[in-house]
C-alpha cells in the first residue's frame, strides 16, 4: 500500500481476538489513524491477556469496548450500534474459536455478537497454530465464512509462537491496511445493465429412483462467479445443479439435476450478453432410468447399464446465431494434459475463452476454498497462481468485461 492512500473519514470497527499476533493490532491502529481513519475497538476477554484496554484506548483516541453487558452502552443498544456506525469490520487476530463462533452464528460476547449483528464487511486475518489452522473444523468454517460473503486477508507462512513453522501467522499490519483500502473501495459496476448466465455444480444422472451418477464439484466457483457478476452489476441467471451451498445474493436461481433439465434452463434464459460454463455437467446418463429401485439377485450378477451421451451445453450455446450470447465461457476440469486438453476443448466446443484448471488428486479444488486456472483463448494463454474462489471469480469478471468491451 503507497503512503499517500488515504483513509480519511473512514470508521473502522477492530475486534482484538486472544493470541500473541494481536500485539501487531496495536501497530495497525497506529498506520490506520496516520492515514485518516478512525478507530474503536472491541477487545475480547482472552484479547485481554495479550494487550491492555490503556494501551489500546491510548492509540485510538477512543474508549474500549469489552461487555456485551454493559448497563450503560446496552441501553442504547450498544452492540447494533457499533456494528452498524462502522464502514468496515476488522477481526486482527480472527482466532479459531472466534471463526467457529462467526461461522455457526453463535452470540455469547460482545465480539460475536457483533459479528451476527452487523449488515457491514467483515474483514478477517487469522491467526493461530499451524494444526489449528490445518484442522477440519477450521477449514469448514472459513469455507463457510467464504461462502457467506467474509473477506480475508492471510494467514501467511512463518514461524509460529509455539515453534512450529506453516501457515497461521497473522499478516503484517501493512498487508491488513492494504486489504482494508481495498475492501473500502465501491465495487466496480463494469457489468451494470448485463445480463449474465452462469451454470455451476454438478448434474446427477439418474439410474433409478435412489442411484445416480454425479462428481465432486462443489459448485463454490461457480457460485463465486455469480455473486462477482451481480456484485458489477449485472442481472444474473443461475442455473445450478444440486449444491450444498447457499445461493449468492442479488442472483436469479434455478435449480435443476440433470444435464437435459441445465439445457433446458440455459436455453429459458437466453438471451444474454455473456454465458459462462462452470458447472461440471456430467457426459453421460441414462436414456429410460428404471422406474423402480434396482435390486440385486443372488446369482443374476451386476446389471447392464447403458450409458447415452448428455446434450453438449457449452457447443449449443456458442453455435453461431442470433441467440449466441457476445461471450461464451467455458471451463475444462483435467487431471492431466491440462493446456493440450483445454486447448482441444476451446475448438470443438467453439467458446470464446476456457478457465482451465487441474483437479487431479491432492490438488484440492473440487470442493476446496482455493483455485489455481488457466485461460485459454485462440491466441493467449494466461496462468493465474493460486488464489481464493472468490479472488478468481471477481478477477475473471473483470477479464470477462473487458473482453465484452472490444
Amino acid at each position: 500500500m503507497e503512503q499517500g492512500v488515504t483513509l480519511e473519514g473512514k470508521r473502522i470497527l477492530l475486534i482484538i481476538g486472544g493470541g500473541i499476533a494481536a500485539y501487531k493490532s496495536l501497530d495497525l491502529i497506529r498506520r490506520l489513524r496516520e492515514r485518516g481513519a478512525s478507530v474503536r475497538v472491541v477487545l475480547t476477554a482472552a484479547g485481554k491477556q495479550f494487550v491492555t484496554p490503556l494501551s489500546v484506548a491510548s492509540l485510538t483516541g477512543n474508549p474500549v469496548h469489552e461487555d456485551l453487558f454493559c448497563l450503560t452502552e446496552e441501553t442504547e443498544m450498544g452492540h447494533i450500534e457499533l456494528s452498524r456506525s462502522a464502514d468496515l469490520l476488522v477481526v486482527a487476530p480472527a482466532t479459531a474459536d472466534l471463526l467457529a463462533k462467526a461461522a455457526a452464528g453463535i452470540a455469547n460476547d460482545l465480539a460475536s455478537t457483533i459479528l451476527l449483528a452487523t449488515d457491514k464487511k467483515v474483514l478477517m486475518a487469522p491467526a493461530m497454530n499451524v494444526r489449528m489452522w490445518d484442522h477440519p473444523a477450521t477449514v469448514r468454517n472459513v469455507a463457510q465464512l467464504r461462502e457467506d460473503g467474509l473477506l480475508f486477508v492471510g494467514p501467511s507462512d512463518g514461524e509460529m509462537a509455539c515453534g512450529e513453522y506453516g501457515p497461521g501467522r497473522m499478516s503484517e499490519p501493512m498487508e491488513i491496511l492494504a486489504s482494508i483500502a481495498g475492501a473500502l473501495q465501491p465495487t466496480s459496476q463494469v457489468l451494470a445493465g448485463r445480463r449474465v448466465i452462469v451454470t455451476s455444480g454438478p448434474t446427477h444422472e439418474p439410474i433409478d429412483p435412489v442411484r445416480y451418477i454425479a462428481n465432486r464439484s462443489s459448485g463454490r466457483q461457480g457460485h463465486a462467479i455469480a455473486a462477482a457478476a451481480a456484485q458489477a452489476g449485472a442481472h444474473v441467471t443461475l442455473v445450478t445443479g444440486p449444491v450444498s451451498i447457499s445461493d449468492p445474493v442479488g442472483v436469479s436461481v434455478v435449480r435443476v439435476e440433470t444435464a437435459k433439465e441445465m439445457l433446458a434452463a440455459v436455453k429459458a434464459s437466453l438471451p444474454a450478453d455473456i454465458f459462462i460454463g462452470a458447472a461440471a455437467v456430467a457426459d453421460w446418463g441414462f436414456e429410460k432410468p428404471a422406474a423402480g429401485k434396482i435390486k440385486k439377485e443372488k446369482g443374476s450378477g451386476p446389471p447392464t447399464l447403458a450409458l447415452v451421451e448428455n446434450p453438449d451445453i457449452l457447443a449449443e450455446v456458442s453455435r453461431p446465431g442470433e441467440s449466441r450470447p457476445a461471450l461464451v465461457v467455458g471451463f475444462a476440469a483435467e487431471t492431466g494434459n491440462l493446456i493440450d486438453h483445454a486447448r482441444t476443448k476451446l475448438q470443438r466446443k467453439g467458446c470464446d475463452l476456457i478457465v482451465a484448471n487441474d483437479v487431479g488428486p491432492g490438488t484440492g479444488v473440487m470442493g476446496g476454498p482455493k483455485n489455481t486456472v488457466h485461460l485459454i483463448s485462440s491466441d493467449q494463454q494466461e496462468a493465474w497462481p493460486l488464489l481464493d474462489k472468490g479472488e478468481v471469480a471477481r478477477r475473471l469478471i473483470q477479464r470477462f468485461a473487458g473482453m465484452l468491451g472490444k
